[in-house]
């Protein structure tokens, strides 16, 4: 009998639809050493009907946007209501890839009151990315004194 959850899968994955899913693979793999899982199944367009990737220890699938179904990527429906976070050891190193492979900087790197070092960008293809290094442990309380500190002076 299969297993009901495939074996290194958790029980929540994205995926993405992309517009120009074939570039983003490489892109992905690029930016943030991405390993392809299988092969890349194809529409006889071209188009990328599924692929499957593996970022650090989770998955992410995508396929091509098909307009002519429900399925549109977030330059069709300007932009995307959905932020993907990747931790990573070296926020810095990543951060300088994805920007010098074209990722367009949404939210400014910065060490940030929770003890992430954080920042978005939106790669080439629209997806926003939370990337981020944990480098303090704090309590719920040093949390919420140091939010209350950050949200006192924002704006100024």
């Amino acid at each position: 009998m299969a297993d009901p959850i495939p074996c290194g899968m958790h029980s929540i994955t994205p995926h993405i639809i992309v517009n120009g899913a074939a570039k983003a693979v490489e892109f992905y793999k690029k930016v943030f050493g991405a390993e392809q899982v299988g092969p890349v199944s194809t529409m006889p367009d071209g188009k990328v009907m599924h692929a499957h990737l593996k970022i650090g220890d989770s998955h992410l699938m995508m396929a091509d946007e098909f307009p002519q179904g429900s399925c549109r990527s977030p330059q069709s429906l300007g932009g995307s209501p959905v932020v993907l976070t990747l931790y990573v050891t070296d926020v810095d190193a990543t951060w300088k890839k994805a920007t010098e492979a074209g990722a367009k900087v949404v939210f400014p790197l910065s060490n940030q009151f929770w003890g992430d070092r954080y920042g978005q960008v939106a790669d080439p293809f629209g997806h926003v990315w939370a990337l981020a290094t944990h480098i303090e442990d704090l309590t719920q309380a040093e949390i919420e004194e140091r939010a209350k500190s950050a949200f006192a002076h924002a704006g100024q």
